[in-house]
């Protein structure tokens, strides 16, 4: 299976983008979706994940500002990403799951951009 991230772009700090991740298959409905992201210098980090139950977590950082939804009829999982920071800057990833580890190849990513 393969992963396609779009969406991502320069914003300055308290803006919003939406973030797309389309699939080869129709699998988002069998396993838990995460989205990810690697800032430079940094080790990939799962941002947020939801469940083929639509059941959702995010990390720390991102809680309150970040949804992560799953879009059935156009077979994507998307992240709205709200009240950006400059520490958000980084490229974004999706990726199924398998328990907490992530299971599928790695796409191109979507680089984020948020300037002060």
């Amino acid at each position: 299976v393969q992963f396609v991230e779009s969406g991502g772009g320069l914003v300055h700090a308290g803006g919003s983008l939406k973030l797309s991740c389309a699939a080869s298959a129709n699998i988002f409905r069998i396993y838990t979706t995460g989205w990810y992201r690697q800032a430079p210098g940094k080790l990939r980090e799962l941002v947020a994940h939801i469940t083929s139950s639509d059941y959702t977590n995010y990390a720390d950082s991102v809680k309150g500002r970040f949804t992560i939804s799953r879009d059935n009829a156009k077979n994507t999982v998307d992240l709205q990403m709200n009240s950006l920071k400059p520490e958000d800057t980084a490229v974004y990833y999706c990726n199924i799951m398998v328990g907490s580890a992530a299971f599928g190849s790695w796409g191109q990513g979507t680089q984020v951009t948020v300037e002060s």
